[in-house]
């Protein structure tokens, strides 16, 4: 059985309002949640991610998700916050489908929420099998193949 999750959903840019219905966004952040979790999801547009990431990264630029985590344990607390164009340019030029992207990006957003990391050559490894493990199990492409 998976760990309870209270989940905020919120849309600054609703684009994708009818592709991300609130049990679809559940199902595959529990999918990635090891431990109960408090998990707010926003779908925003290009400016406030370049804001956001420029402000908590450095990086003048929009990317596809940022997570904010601020617990790991005993209980998940976290904001994921995926920019809308980005996510479909990137699903796009991977001939993915939209939801089927949004997924793994979902499900790599609560990795890092419990403290996953890619930023080296093993923790990536390490990383990437979780999320092909989690997707697959989910009935979704591997991101990585």
């Amino acid at each position: 059985m998976k760990p309870p999750l209270q989940l905020s959903l919120q849309f600054a840019d609703a684009r994708h309002r009818a592709l991300l219905p609130r049990h679809h966004v559940a199902r595959w952040v529990r999918a990635a949640l090891e431990l109960p979790g408090q998990i707010t999801v926003r779908i925003v547009g290009a400016d406030e991610a370049r804001a956001l990431n420029l402000s908590y990264r450095g990086r003048d630029y929009a990317t596809n998700v940022l997570t904010f985590d601020y617990e790991h344990a005993p209980l998940v607390q976290a904001d994921l916050v995926l920019c809308a164009p980005v996510v479909a340019a990137e699903a796009a030029g991977l001939g993915l489908a939209l939801p089927a992207h949004y997924a793994h990006l979902l499900v790599h957003g609560t990795l890092h929420a419990q403290g996953w990391d890619h930023e080296d050559d093993a923790q990536a490894q390490v990383m990437e099998a979780r999320e092909t493990t989690l997707l697959r199990a989910l009935g979704l492409h591997d991101p990585y193949a």
